[in-house]
């Protein structure tokens, strides 16, 4: 059967036709002004803060539909700061310091620099997990798409052949995606709170390095999700006990009484990729037994 016979088929020109007949409209004063657009042609149109639900659906449903025709199942989501510098280069960062201050953070930044190693080793375990019997993938890498953490990870799937997810966000200052992510699973959001959603539509385990206002953001708001049992529980794990000790006081949030000694139970902390890999590993043998 054809496929103009076939009965499912639509009997109307698709709009990609459509926009395509448009163009060849005669000018006119009528089809020159832009009332005469198509709607899904007109930019103008689109970008009006009326049109902010569109929009909010447009970026939910693009990258959606991209990692479905992917056959991307789930996801290793990996959050991190985008200045933590590789191994290579943190000598030169400390050497271009000019004053006690800059070259003290200099320093710390260079001690955190084995971590790059730890996100780039974690993506290539990540990325050995075959497909399954539908031809689905899994724990699939997704990193925000910047440089530093980001990177390796993205980078550490590109070791092993694989494809890797980068969430981009525009911001005034230029975050071009690194290098390493998948071209075509590369996404660019307007909005914040779509790209916090797709990090977490497929995530099966969230690995959190050391990070700033961004990584904090992302993190506290999965513990807040699982706590209040918006979602369920999925393993999160901190890379880095003495950097998250220091700068957040978990045990003074119970001492206070804000949160419970259980919710500690959340997370828990690591250094290298082998034991956050076995952490996944253990929580999904205990609830998916063979």
């Amino acid at each position: 059967m054809t496929e103009d016979k076939q009965p499912h088929r639509s009997r109307f020109h698709k709009a990609k036709d459509d926009a395509q007949f448009a163009k060849q409209a005669t000018t006119t004063p009528q089809t020159a002004s832009a009332a005469y657009k198509l709607a899904f042609q007109d930019k103008e149109f689109l970008l009006r803060e009326d049109l902010r639900p569109v929009r909010f659906q447009l970026e939910l449903l693009k990258p959606e539909l991209l990692l479905d025709e992917a056959k991307i199942e789930s996801m290793l989501v990996i959050y991190g700061s985008a200045r933590i510098p590789e191994p290579a280069v943190a000598d030169a960062l400390e050497a271009a310091a000019t004053d006690d201050a800059s070259r003290n953070i200099a320093r710390r930044l260079k001690a955190k620099a084995k971590y790059y190693e730890e996100a780039r080793a974690l993506a290539r375990i990540a990325s050995q997990v075959p497909c399954d019997e539908n031809g689905c993938r899994h724990f699939v890498v997704c990193s925000g798409g910047g440089p530093s953490i980001m990177e390796a990870a993205n980078r550490g799937a590109a070791d092993e052949g694989k494809e890797s997810v980068g969430l981009n966000i525009v911001l005034p200052h230029e975050q071009a995606p690194n290098r390493f992510v998948t071209p075509d699973l590369s996404f660019q959001f307007h909005y914040f709170a779509l790209r916090k959603m797709h990090f977490l539509l497929r995530a099966r385990a969230v690995c959190v390095f050391p990070g700033g206002f961004g990584t904090f953001d992302e993190m506290f708001e999965l513990l807040t999700l699982i706590q209040t049992g918006k979602i369920k529980p999925i393993p999160i794990v901190l890379f880095g006990e003495e950097f998250w000790r220091r700068v957040v006081n978990f045990d003074a949030l119970v001492e206070e009484g804000v949160v419970s000694a259980r919710d500690l139970d959340l997370f828990k902390f690591v250094e290298t990729a082998d034991e956050a890999w076995k952490i996944i590993q253990d929580f999904y043998a205990a609830i998916e037994p063979d």
